[in-house]
């Protein structure tokens, strides 16, 4: 598909999908609770690579938070995604699509997970059905995955996903403790990959 004028508030994007294990949702107001229990079991993890990361939040600020992100989802501006375990109910993390670009059909895929579900293929997992995702629902022709180039893990499972390193920009970003860093920016871009 090529580029579209279409405004974006018109467009009919489901709030939820499945993958094996993984419903990956919409935020709903109320989910602010289950994301400050994830992020304070997980906040030594995130800390060195999430800016938003840095100070344990207060559940009223976690709830805030799914709101705005929740409101934004409804003006296509950022779409959150939560990965909630389909048998147990419970938070895996966060995901989702950002930083897009409507006339280009261009998105970013962000994560976390938290710590008691690291290593075992969910985010790789929740990566290849917001890909999926992208592509079928939103028509996609290119989807990025950056991350700092010293977070390894993060770089993993982009490989894994099938993603191909485009390359590195040098002292592109400020870490959480304002030194510069390298970005690691890989894609999928349609006609190529897809």
């Amino acid at each position: 598909m090529g580029t579209t004028n279409t405004d974006p508030i018109l467009l009919e994007i489901p709030e939820r999908f499945e993958s094996e294990r993984l419903l990956i949702r919409a935020p709903l107001w109320g989910d602010g609770a289950a994301i400050n229990e994830a992020v304070r079991e997980s906040i030594e993890e995130l800390r060195p690579w999430m800016p938003w990361a840095q100070t344990i939040p207060t559940i009223e600020e976690s709830e805030a938070g799914i709101r705005h992100s929740r409101l934004q989802f409804i003006e296509r501006n950022d779409l959150r995604l939560l990965l909630v375990h389909k048998e147990t109910g419970q938070l895996v993390g966060s995901s989702g699509l950002h930083r897009i670009d409507w006339q280009a059909r261009k998105f970013e895929i962000g994560y976390w997970v938290r710590t008691a579900f690291e290593k075992q293929g969910y985010v790789t997992e929740a990566v290849n059905g917001i890909t999926n995702f992208a592509i079928q629902e939103l028509q996609a022709n290119r989807i990025e995955i950056r991350c700092d180039s010293r977070n390894s893990r993060s770089a993993k499972v982009a490989e894994r996903a099938g993603f191909t390193l485009e390359g590195i920009l040098r002292n592109d970003k400020c870490d959480v403790d304002g030194s510069l860093r390298n970005t690691m920016i890989f894609s999928k871009v349609r006609g190529v990959e897809y």
